[in-house]
């Protein structure tokens, strides 16, 4: 696949299209997007103590994150949480249920304003909140905010490539596969971590918008909850079951 681009006036050399606003973009703030299935809301350390309740003895959701948990305690993912909630890369929200509960997080991270790039990452969903409405309708509001109010242009996810939940996750949602970048770190056990990256475009979102709000819509889902049309049908993953 070519680069769009267009020649150099003197040399004649393709230097890429110019870009129509090559500002820096505004970094995340503490917003709350409020959806039909829940909201998303800044993560403060008061969101420990219901985090704590869904993920306690949940040791299989940290297994691919980098270098965070499991935790033995409340007092030590106490202390975790507010030390995220605290940072301002990665920049971190609460996943929040319509009962007001805390059943996930995620954060906004590697902001480069200058490049108008960000990723989207840490993505720690409970068993509350997996395989629900609301935990696709967190990466929707969280997408549309990153390219419609903060008007970035690239939007990244990335993980270990051995992490084939997260893989076909960031393929169901509309991102592109781009491509493995072998021995990437060493991670919290020390061992090899190979990270899969993928990415959504600025020129992508439209499309993917629609596909997100077609899926969410709640004529979508039978009386049972099940869903009719697959998010992953819809952004052309062919034989997915998700």
């Amino acid at each position: 696949m070519s680069t769009p681009s267009e020649p150099h006036p003197q040399t004649g050399q393709p230097i890429g299209l110019p870009v129509a606003n090559p500002r820096p973009a505004p970094r995340p703030g503490p917003v709350t997007l409020q959806g039909r299935y829940g909201r998303i809301e800044k993560l403060t350390p008061g969101h420990a103590t219901g985090l704590w309740k869904v993920f306690a003895g949940q040791d299989q959701v940290w297994t691919y994150i980098s270098f965070d948990g499991p935790f033995a305690n409340f007092a030590e993912f106490s202390a975790f949480i507010t030390m995220r909630a605290a940072a301002d890369d990665p920049y971190a929200f609460a996943i929040v249920d319509v009962a007001g509960s805390p059943v996930g997080y995620f954060t906004l991270l590697r902001i480069v304003p200058h490049n108008r790039v960000i990723e989207v990452g840490h993505v720690l969903y409970s068993p509350a909140l997996q395989r629900t409405p609301l935990g696709t309708e967190a990466q929707y509001l969280l997408a549309r905010y990153v390219f419609e109010t903060l008007g970035y242009r690239r939007y990244e996810w990335k993980c270990n490539s051995l992490n084939e939940a997260s893989r076909r996750a960031a393929l169901r949602y509309g991102f592109t596969y781009e491509g493995t970048f072998r021995q990437h770190m060493i991670s919290k056990d020390g061992r090899n971590r190979d990270d899969a990256w993928f990415s959504m475009l600025d020129s992508e979102w439209p499309a993917r918008k629609a596909n997100f709000e077609r899926w969410l819509n709640p004529q979508n889902f039978d009386s049972e909850g099940r869903q009719k049309i697959r998010l992953a049908t819809l952004n052309g993953q062919k034989g997915s079951t998700a």
